[in-house]
């Protein structure tokens, strides 16, 4: 299997998730980085042993970089994958893919006119009880599905916003629901399938923020079913992201990335216990794994394998219900 070289710009927390996950891989090398901070980059890159890029441009114009992570804001995201794939460029883009669906389709139309291939971070569809999870499902074992919820009471502190992009409409597209709630819905719509009908009540209840902190949505289901998608970055302490899906037949509860309960027929099926990492208050606890089994596939395509990876058609279904949510809305902070 070839090697191919990766690049991230943008040097902030997530991205130590990228370098972690890429030096994992024997298909992968981590050549350089970039970041518009100078002297971040240059730490970045002694703390990861790789070179330290000016500007995206030189990325862009290095023909030794196969691959370019975009760890950057997200009202950045958009842009920056638009020039990289013009130049022919793999793009790997954080999520969310961008923060309109208008962005979304023109990164679309973008993909489809370079020889680069795009894909999104949704790296807990590659955990093996989301497979499972979605595999059940589709069986039928749990009958017809009826409620599917997905709750994410979360917390981020005052610091966490302040002198950040992070709580912009500008850069970061929404709030609890763009940027912490985007992996849920993911997982949701992924597991249970299309989401048809959306009803919403958006607020911004604690934190001084241009963007919702707290969402509740009643939704219907393309299959019928109706669930509620609650979101919010103001739930002290802050608790693990729960998915619970009832049907017929039995129901099945998903802690994080792990199925913790599953009853079908009237049996209790044995699950493994969730131990949490304790990111739902605290972002910088995260793991690398998943990252990099999301690298292998796009690897594996790249190689001209058959793999199903998170592509940008995949990656807008997420951006796409969150805008439906917020298209709702009244409050002008939150358009």
């Amino acid at each position: 299997m070839k090697k191919y070289n990766f690049a991230i710009y943008g040097c902030g927390m997530i991205a130590n998730i990228h370098a972690d996950a890429i030096k994992s891989l024997d298909e992968a090398k981590l050549v350089a980085v970039a970041d518009v901070n100078m002297s971040s980059a240059t730490a970045f890159a002694q703390k990861h042993e790789t070179a330290a890029y000016t500007d995206f441009n030189a990325l862009l114009e290095d023909e030794n970089i196969d691959v370019i992570c975009l760890c950057t804001p997200n009202g950045t995201h958009a842009e920056l994958a638009l020039k990289a794939l013009e130049y022919g460029k793999n793009v790997v883009t954080e999520k969310p893919m961008a923060i309109t669906t208008g962005d979304c389709d023109r990164m679309i139309e973008a993909t489809q006119k370079s020889s680069g291939k795009l894909m999104v971070i949704s790296q807990l569809r590659t955990a093996p009880d989301i497979i499972k999870a979605k595999e059940i499902v589709e069986s039928g074992v749990l009958g017809k599905i009826v409620l599917c919820d997905l709750h994410m009471k979360y917390y981020r502190s005052e610091e966490y916003y302040k002198g950040s992009w992070k709580g912009t409409l500008a850069m970061d597209g929404g709030g609890a629901l763009m940027n912490q709630g985007i992996h849920g819905i993911d997982l949701l719509q992924y597991i249970v399938g299309p989401v048809k009908n959306i009803k919403s009540i958006v607020k911004t209840l604690m934190h001084n923020i241009e963007v919702e902190d707290t969402a509740v949505s009643a939704v219907e289901f393309e299959n019928e079913a109706l669930g509620v998608i609650e979101a919010t970055t103001a739930a002290y302490p802050g608790f693990d992201r729960e998915i619970k899906i009832c049907g017929s037949k039995g129901y099945m509860e998903i802690r994080e990335n792990c199925i913790e309960k599953l009853f079908v027929d009237g049996v209790m099926q044995d699950c493994e216990k969730y131990t949490s990492l304790g990111a739902a208050s605290d972002p910088t606890k995260l793991a690398f794994r998943e990252h990099a089994n999301q690298f292998l596939t796009l690897i594996r395509v790249l190689n001209g394998e058959e793999a199903e990876y998170v592509n940008e058609y995949e990656g807008r279904k997420a951006v796409d219900i969150i805008a439906r949510i917020y298209k709702a809305i009244k409050t002008p902070k939150c358009l």
